[in-house]
């Protein structure tokens, strides 16, 4: 199943994505506002998607409907030096336990929405990467029992601003701009996806490939990265893991983004997220 968030009549709602066409999650009081809602609502949440799988309400849509999946996660956790060829070109070693670091959710924005670039870095970067969204949760969970716990997968870009990051040796400051993270299309359900071997992550760069990796090469897996959260703080519905990003990096090659840059990052099986960068003016 592919979960979604689009505009529709001067709001948003959950929708079931299915051939090019959505059709509307209806809760109790109407539609679920986003994926995040209707996760909130538990089994209920899922049994009314599935009802909208099978109804007669599907229509097209606009790309440019579609919204972040989850609008105002309660956690956003992320990821660093996961992927062993970029470990290596930043010159680090490999890490015996994952590198964590937050977003605020006002970081988040749409999978195909414009993304500044603000005037005060000019070190701005990108970070294609997998991304978890949570659905039942819960603490202390068991490696074998990551995806009772998981809604889904979808794909993230970790726009950072390099001058910031580097400024301490907290990440902080360059990770959490304002509406500088897209995510989405949709959060595709596990039971969909070949993990992790039929996954391959490519991100380009106004057409030319800058990263491609098989999701199999990450470090720490879904499943290591999920259960060692869940010792550190209940994971909750709607919350996000975004798992670390590949070689190939702008700040390996001295080359970062400037205005009129088309990012586009694409994982096998979950679509792909196509955001331009505007200088602010």
């Amino acid at each position: 199943m592919r979960l979604a968030t689009v505009d529709k009549d001067g709001g948003t709602q959950a929708v079931v994505v299915a051939e090019g066409t959505v059709a509307p999650i209806e809760g109790p009081n109407g539609p679920f506002s986003d994926v995040g809602a209707l996760l909130q609502a538990g089994e209920e949440g899922w049994e009314r998607a599935r009802e909208a799988l099978t109804s007669d309400r599907f229509e097209e849509y606009e790309e440019s409907a579609l919204r972040r999946p989850v609008l105002n996660p309660g956690a956003v956790v992320c990821v660093g030096l996961n992927y062993k060829t970029h470990i290596l070109e930043m010159g680090r070693e490999l890490p015996s336990n994952p590198t964590y670091f937050s977003k605020l959710p006002r970081a988040l924005t749409d999978p195909f929405a414009e993304v500044p670039l603000p005037g005060a870095s000019g070190r701005v970067d990108y970070e294609g990467e997998l991304a978890v969204v949570i659905g039942r949760g819960g603490r202390d969970i068991a490696p074998e029992d990551t995806w009772d716990a998981v809604a889904g997968l979808t794909v993230l870009n970790d726009v950072s601003m390099r001058d910031y990051q580097r400024r301490t040796i907290q990440w902080f400051a360059g990770k959490t701009w304002e509406a500088s993270t897209p995510f989405g299309p949709a959060v595709v359900t596990p039971d969909e996806l070949d993990y992790p071997g039929g996954l391959e992550l490519i991100v380009e760069v106004n057409g030319e490939e800058r990263q491609r990796a098989p999701i199999a090469d990450l470090v720490f897996d879904v499943p290591e990265l999920v259960s060692d959260l869940s010792k550190i703080f209940t994971l909750m519905p709607g919350d996000i893991i975004a798992t670390g990003t590949p070689g190939g990096v702008g700040e390996a090659m001295g080359s970062f983004l400037a205005d009129g840059d088309v990012v586009e990052v694409t994982i096998t099986g979950l679509g792909s997220i196509r955001n331009r960068f505007r200088e602010v003016r």
